[in-house]
């Protein structure tokens, strides 16, 4: 395989992640401010741990500093909701969209495929992104309906 001639590395590497499907996530805290994210990737079982990166935004500064966050991964049926958490000004935490509270205050989708309630144990900043390392603390386990990948710019729903 040979380099793409006149395209830097960083064209290369936004090009090379846009061929590889993602699960998505929506993060929240208390607030409540959310975000959606397609970075969550698990570190440990034992014990149970999980990372995530976020770029620079108010919801990204909010979840940063937040003593705790659920990672809401979704299913299919959740497109609107990604699409919703990834632009400002979209609707967020309506009743609509099956969000409860946990007694700790963070929103938890009740739709969720999972629900993942964590504690920061490190924060990495790196260029323009923060890398979380998350200590995973309660587990909410969802309907099994199958997936929500996004791949090349687009969300894709598959069943069961």
């Amino acid at each position: 395989m040979l380099p793409s001639v006149g395209i830097g590395v960083a064209e290369q590497f936004k090009a090379a992640f846009r061929r590889y499907p993602t699960g998505v996530a929506i993060i929240t805290a208390a607030g409540p401010v959310g975000l959606t994210a397609s970075s969550v990737a698990s570190v440990s079982a034992d014990p149970p741990a999980l990372s995530f990166s976020v770029m620079a935004s108010s919801s990204a500064h909010a979840i940063l500093e937040a003593p705790s966050f659920v990672v809401n991964l979704l299913g299919p049926g959740s497109v609107a909701l990604a699409e919703a958490f990834s632009a400002g000004g979209g609707p967020r935490f309506t009743p609509d969209q099956s969000w409860d509270y946990l007694p700790t205050g963070e929103p938890v989708l009740t739709t969720a495929l999972a629900s993942l309630r964590g504690v920061p144990l490190d924060r990495v900043p790196v260029g323009t992104s923060t890398l979380v390392i998350a200590q995973v603390d309660d587990v909410l386990l969802g309907p099994t309906t199958g997936h929500l990948v996004y791949h090349n710019r687009a969300y894709i729903e598959t069943p069961h």
